[in-house]
């Protein structure tokens, strides 16, 4: 008996089709507003909030590991 294999035909058209059937079917599920809001309500503050709490050196020190790992790359 010949061996078969397990995996499906490599047919293109198939391939495509199944690919186009997928993104087809797939429906973004509605966000709750509540929910939304609350998030950006927390973002539109968050970083303020953290920069008002940190001390002057604090907020360097973050500056200064900020800047090396952006700058890590260029200076090799």
């Amino acid at each position: 008996m010949p061996k078969r294999s397990r995996k499906e035909i490599s047919d293109p058209n198939r391939s495509a089709f199944r690919v186009l059937k997928h993104t087809m079917d797939t429906e973004e599920t509605p966000k709750n507003p509540a929910a939304v809001a609350l998030g950006r309500l927390g973002g539109l503050k968050g970083g303020r909030a953290r920069a008002e709490k940190l001390t002057d050196e604090q907020r360097r020190a973050s500056a200064k590991k900020a800047a090396e790992a952006r700058w890590k790359d260029r200076q090799k």
